[in-house]
């Protein structure tokens, strides 16, 4: 079993910039493949990012390509999402997700372990 906790979120003004993070307890997150997804109100869960198990491979969303930056480190079992140039669309719930598949995948329902979530809320 893995345990995700994110932090980091909060209130932004368009344009302005949030790290996220996402820290994993129980096992090492060095064996999977972890991912960042977000949600907001009325809608389905969406993907945003994921990142290999080495860090190696990242892939994004088109909607934050250019914007949003993915890392971990797997010594200190956390996974981090630098958010800039935030828009009023970023609004969301952002979860923090683990699979043991290996290759990135963006699909929700491929994702193992989930954290609560955590708000960004972005003011135009």
């Amino acid at each position: 079993q893995v345990q995700l906790v994110e932090s980091g979120g909060g209130l932004v003004q368009a344009g302005g910039s949030l790290r996220l993070s996402c820290k994993a307890s129980g096992r090492t997150i060095s064996t999977y493949t972890m991912g960042w997804f977000r949600q907001a109100p009325g809608k389905d869960r969406e993907f945003v990012s994921a990142i290999s198990r080495s860090g190696g491979s990242t892939n994004y969303a088109d909607s934050v390509k250019g914007r949003f930056t993915i890392s971990r480190d797997n010594h200190k079992n956390q996974v981090f999402l630098q958010m800039n140039s935030l828009k009023a669309e970023d609004t969301a719930v952002y979860y923090c997700a683990a699979t043991i598949t290996i290759r990135s995948t963006s699909r929700p329902v491929d994702y193992n372990y989930w954290g609560q979530g955590t708000q960004v809320t972005v003011s135009s």
